[in-house]
């Protein structure tokens, strides 16, 4: 009798950590990517400051996702990356963020979002951190800043999105508030190499509502954008004290049908510097952008691109004019604006791996990095071209 009992018991116990082991096992979700590619930006310092052929285009992530309960998710990602002067090389968390899915019913979804959750304010933003879901190799620079990338993809905070479906169509809400960490290296891409101090961003403010039309393939949208920078010297610095203020208005279409895609995003970005090239500066200017994105299924395995990308520094100077007369002639002209029309193709080599190419006819330098004090010492030439092609796994 005791002997059975202990089986029973035994045989009881098992079947509970199978059921645990199970559940565990269903709750937890994981996907990892590989790619890695030749680059050359031929006369910039897109990638290097030499022009020559590169592998600096190296990407390697993790990302995972685990079910606490019904309503709450914890996920996160970590990545490497090599891109040359694109962006830091090394190791970074991309995001890392509990999940309360607050509600879920048939017309209205809420979740919210806390810890460093992903930028899911602009078409790309929440799927360029992973090359298999970029629709390029090299994103529009006039939206997607490549120097920027750390900062722009995620916010350490709190984030909240909402979607309701009605007749007339389905209504998409997302709000966030937080900041990024901006180490030296991030800030010498993005401001000056020369520079010593520290920058911060004190806050990022971030609203956005996406409209898709009922009975219809596309889809509407704009977000707002305000966040507030500092830069605090070093004892040794050629740079003072100063303050940024940065302003987005953004607006964003998609059409999407069965073989092809339309997309496009337009930008107006003030900047608003106080300090830093001197105690006394200041500077309000409005810069503009916008570009077109499209692509054609040209088989169940082959995708075209084609893209033409625009910008400015500064919607009152369109052809520079105005930004070399006031730097004495030291800052060439092409540097207030930049041109960029490109075509690429996707191929698809088996279940799990896919090849990219593509090349960039590229007119002004206003979005090379770094972009308060540009590179004027490499980047002596008004016309430059990019190609890239990328070999890239996932699992």
């Amino acid at each position: 009798m005791l002997k059975s009992f202990q089986l029973s018991l035994s045989s009881g116990l098992l079947a509970l950590c199978g059921v645990f082991s199970a559940s565990a096992a269903d709750s937890w979700h994981w996907h990892g990517f590989v790619a890695q590619g030749l680059i050359q930006a031929d006369q910039s310092n897109f990638v290097n400051d030499d022009g020559d052929i590169s592998t600096d285009l190296t990407e390697l992530g993790l990302n995972g996702s685990y079910k606490l309960s019904p309503d709450w998710r914890l996920s996160g990602q970590v990545m490497y990356l090599d891109g040359g002067n694109r962006y830091a090389t090394g190791w970074r968390i991309d995001y890392l963020f509990l999940n309360w899915t607050a509600v879920n019913s048939l017309d209205w979804q809420l979740n919210l979002y806390a810890g460093r959750f992903k930028n899911m304010h602009w078409l790309y933003s929440s799927t360029r951190d992973v090359a298999l879901t970029r629709p390029m190799i090299v994103l529009p620079q006039s939206v997607y800043f490549d120097a920027f990338r750390d900062i722009a993809v995620g916010s350490d905070g709190l984030a909240l999105q909402s979607t309701n479906s009605t007749t007339l169509g389905e209504l998409e809400f997302i709000w966030s508030y937080g900041a990024t960490p901006i180490n030296r290296e991030i800030s010498q891409r993005v401001i000056a190499t020369q520079i010593q101090g520290d920058t911060k961003q004190k806050f990022v403010h971030q609203a956005t509502v996406f409209f898709r039309p009922a009975d219809s393939q596309t889809q509407w949208g704009i977000s707002l954008l305000d966040s507030d920078f500092s830069y605090r010297r070093a004892p040794v610095d050629m740079f003072f004290d100063g303050d940024f203020t940065v302003q987005r208005v953004m607006a964003n279409w998609r059409y999407s049908a069965e073989l092809w895609e339309l997309s496009s995003e337009l930008v107006q970005e003030r900047v608003h510097a106080r300090g830093f090239y001197l105690p006394v500066f200041e500077r309000n200017q409005f810069a503009q952008g916008a570009f077109l994105l499209g692509s054609y299924n040209w088989s169940d395995s082959t995708r075209l691109y084609a893209s033409y990308d625009w910008y400015t520094a500064n919607k009152d100077d369109r052809g520079g004019a105005l930004l070399s007369l006031q730097s004495g002639g030291l800052i060439p002209r092409y540097f207030g604006y930049q041109r960029d029309w490109g075509l690429g193709v996707t191929q698809d080599l088996a279940k799990q791996l896919r090849l990219k190419l593509e090349y960039h006819w590229i007119t002004g330098t206003g979005r090379l990095g770094p972009n308060v004090v540009p590179a004027i010492e490499i980047n002596r030439s008004r016309n430059h071209d990019l190609w890239a092609v990328q070999l890239m796994y996932w699992f």
